[in-house]
């Protein structure tokens, strides 16, 4: 498997988990499903790509995970913002979010063949 599949699908258990630690300890459901949403979909999104039909498919799907993280980066400030992260939760969220972000990037860049 490759790097970008791996993290992102270790990310996306870890929003799992931190969703079910705002549903039951904290009662939050409305910020906490917006994570679960586009935290999870990015490494679904990535799946789908290894399948992708065509250059300008996986491209597009690439793109959307790409999307998808930036979003997950907003709920993540958002939810750390309003006191329901702790800051350690929120620092190494936070952290394995950019690096998703930089490899989505990257992978956006090369297949259109940007520098």
């Amino acid at each position: 498997m490759s790097v970008v599949v791996t993290k992102s699908y270790c990310f996306a258990i870890r929003v799992v988990a931190i969703y079910k630690l705002l549903v039951e300890d904290k009662k939050e459901y409305v910020l906490s499903k917006q994570l679960l949403r586009s935290g999870t979909a990015i490494g679904a999104l990535v799946r789908e790509a290894q399948h992708a039909q065509s250059r300008a498919d996986f491209v597009h799907k690439m793109n959307v995970a790409l999307k998808e993280a930036n979003e997950t980066a907003y709920w993540i400030s958002l939810l750390n913002d309003t006191g329901y992260l702790s800051m350690e939760i929120f620092s190494t969220l936070s952290n394995d979010c950019d690096e998703l972000l930089k490899l989505l990037v990257k992978i956006v860049k090369t297949a259109k063949g940007i520098k």
